[in-house]
């Protein structure tokens, strides 16, 4: 009963389109007039403690870092590599398109932003030479959710504050499952373009290549900063989000200087109204999760699964796809936030690798910002390549095909993500 009054009043409240954060906070009070024990205080100290952890100032300063690179010029840069070495080929924007989505999951960790930073440069120039805009589109949508999974991502720096587990090794864990969903990100744009009659720029000079090359390196070398740092126990992630804020502030306003003072303002603005929608949810969240935890919601989760608690396969298949499905109707943030204290005393019980599970649930709820209705970054490619829900999906469903197979590779070999985690941790 207790888990039908919790799903009951958010859904419901998220049905009366309120807000999630608020609607977290509805079921909890539901929850606690449920349970007879509604206090006013037991909110305030758990939306007080749900923000006050040291962890969480990793996700402003990454916002911030995000916003600097945008504003910065680093974007630009980025693009400019990848064209010079891939854009020759036929499709060459495409893979473009890949390589730089890769390249800024390095740098930013937001799937909306760099969605939007990419689509505003690379959709207007593909659509120029001849791509197909709902293909281009949805190409760009589908390279934006490598952001989440490859670090420095912030749905791992919630997933780990709210699991308990290292974010240092979350990190770690999701550089190969990153670079699987590019690879199979390419093999599909080469299936569906090598037939395509589109526009094959010149091949860059080598002297063309070794300018945009020293244009970008300055890009290139925060990843490998914040990597390094991270393996060998330098800094901290949330350290590690200052560094990458002041190394892009930099970077805009010293080496590239097109920083200007009077787009800083605008630019700390952005990062804190981003941030503060980010710890809104995260404090609300904290009251439900408290309050779950009472309840003994996830005992009841557990014995629903537990005709497949004997064989762990089984259980994350099942898991995944309820995931999925929540993911479709829920934000990546509050999908982490509400599943993941209900679904860790499980994963633990199966005696399942909760770092292993937290690459599978971030990279899952990352494919559901992919999906119609409440996709975010769906939407914002919708905005930035001027389409609707409809034809998007019409090019985007090759790609988010190939997410789901690696999705479910990851979860037929788990080596893929513990092996590398070994080494690299």
């Amino acid at each position: 009963m207790t888990l039908t009054i919790f799903l009951g009043s958010l859904l419901g409240a998220m049905a009366l389109g309120m807000p999630i954060a608020f609607a977290l906070l509805v079921s909890g009070v539901a929850l606690m007039f449920y349970l007879d024990m509604f206090d006013a205080q037991i909110i305030a100290q758990n939306l007080i403690s749900g923000a006050d952890n040291v962890s969480l100032m990793a996700i402003p300063f990454f916002i911030l870092a995000g916003e600097l690179m945008n504003a910065g010029g680093i974007s630009k840069r980025i693009v400019n590599l990848a064209m010079a070495f891939v854009g020759h080929i036929r499709g060459g924007l495409g893979y473009v398109a890949i390589i730089a989505s890769v390249l800024f999951a390095g740098l930013s960790g937001s799937a909306v932003a760099d969605t939007a930073a990419l689509g505003a440069i690379l959709i207007p120039m593909m659509v120029n030479a001849g791509y197909d805009r709902n293909r281009s589109t949805g190409l760009i949508a589908a390279g934006g959710i490598i952001a989440p999974v490859i670090p420095p991502s912030i749905p791992m720096i919630i997933f780990g504050i709210t699991a308990g587990v290292s974010i240092t090794k979350l990190f770690m864990a999701g550089i190969v499952p990153g670079l699987l969903i590019g690879a199979g990100l390419i093999f599909a744009w080469w299936l569906v373009i090598r037939h395509a009659n589109v526009k094959i720029f010149p091949r860059k000079t080598v002297k063309e290549k070794w300018i945009a090359t020293k244009e970008a390196v300055w890009a290139l070398i925060l990843p490998v900063i914040l990597i390094c740092g991270l393996r060998g126990g330098v800094f901290t992630p949330t350290e590690a989000g200052v560094v990458a804020a002041v190394y892009a502030l930099l970077v805009g306003f010293v080496i590239y200087r097109e920083l200007k003072w009077k787009d800083f303002a605008q630019v700390l603005v952005a990062a804190a109204k981003t941030s503060s929608v980010v710890m809104f949810l995260i404090a609300a969240a904290m009251v439900s999760a408290w309050l779950i935890a009472i309840a003994n919601v996830p005992a009841a989760i557990t014995d629903l699964l537990a005709p497949f608690m004997d064989n762990q396969l089984l259980l994350l298949i099942v898991i995944n796809l309820l995931i999925l499905l929540v993911g479709t109707a829920m934000d990546i943030t509050p999908t982490i936030l509400i599943l993941t204290p209900v679904l860790m005393p499980i994963i633990q019980e199966a005696g399942i690798d909760p770092i292993y599970f937290g690459v599978l649930f971030v990279l899952n709820t990352s494919i559901g910002l992919l999906t119609p209705p409440v996709g975010s970054v769906l939407n914002v490619a919708c905005g930035v390549g001027k389409i609707d829900m409809v034809n998007i999906m019409k090019g985007i469903w090759p790609f988010l095909l190939v997410e789901v197979l690696v999705l479910a590779l990851l979860i037929l070999f788990p080596s893929l993500v513990t092996v590398p985690l070994e080494w690299l941790s």
